[in-house]
């Protein structure tokens, strides 16, 4: 099947074909760090990380970038309440959400370049708007630069609206503008505002404006035409609205395909910080190892919306050890007759990759995951090994994909269990090969005194051809 992805800009499913034949282009917002990292950042990251692992996997070779918006009013203005310098604030936060990207196993980006490390690519575009009929300084002289909505005759195509149909774009004072519409390329100076975020412009001291940012980045790393530009829902108007028309009108081509991750609620409400319904990566890390909530966040197909409720980690958690209890098993059955495939030699399922191809069906790829472990597991019960070892290969190869395997060292080194596991099985078979020991000496009330110890710390005991076999569960068991 042809790789294909949902392109928001042309409202259909398209096949995907690279500027550059063996080459991908991707750039995708990342945060504007004001604040710690919230549950919707998780998943539009993660989705875009799932997209780069399934385009390299595809045999593309992928540029990634990712930016981080280090200044906009927002961040001034929580600096300014708290006493802080502006720019520790977005340090400490970009920290923040570095540390939970990590956790969850997102791939870093090629670069992730910085809003204020980028003035002077800023100044040209405006100039370039300027020169074209497409930008204005402000009319009350104020030191804002504006886009002229009605200069540009495409303006709404992205979201397929009229400019008539628009709310204001409520990023400055609308007396310097043309029409209410009109946004800010560039913010003048303000006497309350830190001289540290000013820089000097052909049109007096200020800042870029938010949406600017994302055009001047993305055209100095992946040039005037790149492939895939990527964020959450939230972002299309009037972000990406606003990015496409500044870039297309400055005659560059600028995306080909248009992304959008759905948004995240809590129980079926749109989450918001006034009613207290929001989640961050400390509440998700406290409920569950790091493994469980990625499994969890990319387990929908990303265009739609994946709702939060307080069991949902619960239900991820059981998904993630049903996999797990068969990788160990397996791997433990096959001993030194198996060796887990490097990355160049994985091989995923027809249908895994048919589903992945189809605009990252990823549900429909974890239903080729759980019945790879459901065969795994019926012929562990049969003694075939051979089929035990393609189970294995197969579930390597997705897992690997998706970065799901709970056998890999990120998910020990992170607050996973991988070498817990592993320590954790030396101790149970100690206690194992004690019961067997009791059973061969026919004293079965140690044998099961040992099986009940065992269940009351959450160990499930299973008895089988080639012996007993253990585990994570609940229940006591009858030892015989």
């Amino acid at each position: 099947m042809t790789l294909r992805f949902y392109d928001t800009a042309t409202a259909e499913v398209r096949n995907f074909v690279p500027l550059h034949e063996g080459r991908a282009s991707v750039y995708y917002c990342g945060a504007t760090v004001q604040g710690e990292p919230h549950i919707g950042h998780l998943r539009s990251a993660l989705v875009f990380d799932q997209l780069t692992r399934w385009l390299e996997y595809s045999g593309y070779r992928t540029t990634v970038i990712r930016n981080v918006t280090d200044i906009d009013d927002k961040i001034l203005a929580k600096a300014l309440d708290g006493g802080e310098n502006w720019w520790a604030l977005a340090y400490r936060f970009e920290q923040a959400f570095e540390d939970a990207y990590d956790a969850l196993g997102v791939g870093r980006p090629d670069y992730e370049p910085r809003a204020t490390g980028h003035i002077p690519e800023m100044h040209r575009l405006i100039q370039e708007l300027i020169d074209g009929g497409h930008a204005y300084p402000a009319l009350d002289g104020s030191g804002d630069v504006y886009f002229d909505v009605r200069s540009w005759g495409r303006y709404g195509s992205l979201t397929h609206q009229s400019v008539e149909e628009m709310q204001d774009a409520p990023d400055a004072d609308p007396r310097g503008k043309r029409d209410p519409r009109d946004f800010a390329l560039w913010k003048g100076h303000k006497e309350s505002e830190p001289e540290s975020a000013a820089w000097t412009s052909p049109w007096g001291a200020g800042r870029p404006g938010w949406h600017l940012e994302c055009s001047a980045m993305a055209g100095k790393y992946l040039g005037d035409a790149f492939d895939i530009h990527g964020g959450g829902l939230d972002l299309r108007f009037p972000h990406h609205e606003n990015e496409m028309a500044q870039s297309q009108a400055s005659g560059r081509a600028f995306a080909t395909f248009w992304l959008h991750n759905g948004l995240v609620t809590y129980a079926g409400e749109k989450m918001s910080k006034s009613i207290g319904n929001t989640v961050g990566p400390r509440d998700l890390f406290e409920q569950a190892r790091p493994l469980v909530v990625r499994y969890y966040l990319g387990q929908a197909q990303y265009r739609s919306v994946l709702d939060y409720r307080p069991e949902s980690l619960t239900e991820a958690a059981a998904a993630v050890e049903r996999i797990e209890g068969f990788m160990l098993k397996g791997t433990r059955k096959l001993g030194s007759g198996w060796t887990a495939p490097d990355r160049a030699e994985w091989a995923v399922p027809e249908y895994f990759a048919a589903a992945m191809d189809d605009d990252l069906n990823i549900p429909a790829a974890l239903a080729v995951v759980h019945e790879s472990v459901r065969a795994g597991n019926t012929a562990l019960a049969a003694g075939d090994d051979d089929a035990v070892r393609q189970a294995l290969a197969d579930l390597t190869a997705m897992l690997g994909v998706l970065n799901i395997n709970p056998l890999d060292e990120h998910w020990s080194d992170s607050g996973g269990d991988g070498a817990a596991h592993r320590a954790l099985d030396a101790l149970v078979r100690s206690r194992l090969d004690e019961r067997r020991q009791a059973r061969a000496d026919k004293d079965w009330a140690r044998a099961d005194r040992i099986r009940d110890a065992l269940a009351a710390a959450g160990i499930s005991v299973e008895d089988t051809a080639d012996g007993a076999d253990w585990s994570l569960g609940t229940g006591a068991h009858d030892g015989r």
